[in-house]
């Protein structure tokens, strides 16, 4: 065969090739992620619910925008790079698309689309002013941190920023935010897209019957369950059992003592695979009555469960905490009752730990917490998901409060206490407290009813806080109700409703969407220093390396020309 025949079969063959490389390009997709923490793969359960789309999801972002700071166009960046690997598994079935809500130069329009989506989706626009460098101009930019997500004739709001931990507005505080926010993208995602599309809200109850919390102070809590799910109320003292098909029942501060037949009620919905959330004051300590009655001694409610609490694995003590780290209080003093804002340590906010229910949230407000520890119990899984700072106390009961505490400056030596427990997740095989205790009689009425007693469950979870309040909001006589977590005198809002609403996820979903809020992401931050000094450097091994290969390999590839060819 000839040079030539050769080299035309070469180059048909080459042709061939690179045609068959692309088509096969345009049908298989793969990468490979090698960063540590998973920064760019998709869970599991993620990864599952969008193969199950039955029909189009559409997403619109509206964090978008020219001259935006550098933190902000990373976050954009990440938001595009989770989007993309999305469409990898939900197909034509997952749509999406960058909206500039401020493209529009109509002030009035604008106001207008800001207003509908303050008003329907929650989602607000903030300024940011985030220098790139230190030393650069300071830009305002107003950005909405949020998208929208449609499915059908439903519609439902993501914003990005809510119950994020801030740290402050300079630029490596931002970044510590944003990085956070980064680690929560897949979550906030693929939990309102698992809302939107799901066929059947899970169920949840509101108890009553032991003169729970009810009205103004438990409007956005109320709100909340029954936007989320299919909510009920039921109340422990009149039924006969608790339904196995509610999947999770809410106790939100009781005053009155439990009875053990109601104590067996929650014992056995337990025992069926019940969920139950639990937020009580084991202690009398009122926010009201300190107003009233310029103080009051905190004492024993009595709710009598502290048997059935320790039987599942936690103690619920008789005393307060105290923190450093608190809300504020107005005090009211001097001859023209002037009200400045001091601390109030009975007011603990709350940290977070590494569990997906609590990770990387901002402070959550406690109202006169009580202190919790958790004991031994037989096949159950225990982590705390609140805790105090390094900076609290504890005082033990009987405890008087009164504005004593706002005169002089607490004695930061008597807060040594660390890491207090105030709420607690309980999880795995529950023994009855009630075993070898029903009489007959009961027994034969449960199996009648075609519930008959269980002495193990198979699995159940069980969250217990230590605080009745953590879930309520205040009232404001010209606002009304204020939301879950808002200071009614600083008109700050802490992370309780997200708090609250994890709390719910957790126990009710089955698909473990929540387990993606465990994502943790490095911040690797460049020193600014280093790369003052060494800008000039770096500059000149990033221009010339790349000439210098290029050098190298046009040479390399001469020589191996002559070589080859020097005979011929």
């Amino acid at each position: 065969m000839s040079r030539k025949n050769k080299t035309v079969i070469r180059l048909i063959v080459l042709i061939a090739a690179m045609l068959l490389i692309n088509l096969l390009a345009t049908t298989i997709h793969g990468r490979f992620d090698l960063t540590r923490e998973k920064r760019y793969s998709l869970s599991a359960p993620t990864k599952q619910l969008l193969r199950n789309l039955e029909e189009p999801v559409h997403i619109d972002v509206f964090l978008t925008g020219s001259e935006l700071p550098a933190v902000v166009r990373k976050f954009q960046n990440a938001i595009g790079e989770f989007l993309r690997e999305s469409k990898e598994y939900g197909k034509n079935k997952l749509q999406y698309n960058f909206v500039n809500p401020y493209e529009n130069k109509d002030t009035a329009m604008i106001r207008a689309l800001e207003d509908s989506l303050n008003n329907f989706y929650g989602l607000t626009g903030i300024f940011l002013n985030a220098p790139d460098e230190i030393g650069d101009d300071i830009n305002m930019k107003r950005l909405i941190h949020g998208a929208v997500v449609k499915y059908g004739d439903k519609t439902v709001g993501i914003d990005l920023l809510k119950g994020a931990k801030s740290f402050g507005t300079e630029p490596e505080q931002l970044a510590e935010l944003y990085n956070n926010v980064e680690a929560s993208i897949e979550y906030k995602f693929a939990s309102a897209i698992q809302k939107i599309t799901a066929e059947k809200k899970p169920i949840v109850a509101y108890a009553l019957g032991h003169s729970e919390e009810w009205g103004y102070n438990a409007d956005d809590a109320v709100r909340t369950l029954s936007n989320e799910y299919d909510t009920d109320t039921i109340n422990i003292k009149a039924v006969d059992f608790i339904p196995p098909q509610i999947n999770a029942i809410v106790i939100a501060k009781p005053r009155q003592s439990f009875s053990d037949e109601d104590k067996l009620k929650i014992d056995q919905y337990i025992m069926n695979g019940g969920n139950v959330f639990l937020m009580m004051d084991n202690m009398y300590a009122e926010f009201d009555s300190l107003y009233q009655s310029q103080g009051f001694i905190a004492f024993d409610r009595g709710l009598n469960l502290e048997d059935l609490l320790f039987n599942y694995g936690v103690r619920i003590n008789q005393s307060l905490l105290q923190d450093m780290e608190c809300d504020k209080l107005p005090q009211v003093s001097g001859e023209g009752q002037q009200r400045r804002l001091v601390d109030w340590p009975f007011f603990p906010v709350l940290n977070g730990t590494d569990h997906p229910i609590s990770k990387n949230l901002d402070g959550i407000r406690t109202l006169f917490p009580t202190t919790m520890d958790t004991v031994e119990a037989a096949g159950i899984k225990k982590t705390v998901l609140l805790r105090s700072s390094n900076n609290s106390r504890i005082i033990n009961a009987p405890a008087k409060i009164d504005f004593e505490y706002l005169q002089i400056a607490p004695d930061q030596s008597l807060f040594r206490s660390k890491e207090i427990p105030v709420a607690v997740l309980l999880e795995g095989s529950f023994r009855s407290l009630y075993t070898g205790r029903v009489p007959a009689a009961v027994a034969g009425e449960m199996k009648s009813r075609n519930q008959p007693f269980k002495s193990n469950s198979e699995k159940g979870k069980l969250i217990v806080v230590s605080d009745g309040d953590i879930a309520l909001n205040q009232y404001s006589p010209t606002m009304g109700a204020l939301p879950m977590g808002m200071n009614l005198f600083t008109r700050y809002t802490f992370a309780n409703k997200d708090f609250f609403i994890n709390c719910l996820e957790y126990l009710v979903n089955p698909t473990d969407i929540l387990q993606t809020r465990s994502k943790e992401y490095t911040l690797r931050l460049l020193d600014r220093r280093k790369v003052s000094e060494e800008k000039a450097t770096w500059q000149s091994i990033n221009i010339l390396f790349p000439l210098l290969i290029v050098i190298l390999c046009g040479i390399t590839y001469q020589q191996l020309r002559k070589r080859k060819y020097a005979h011929l």
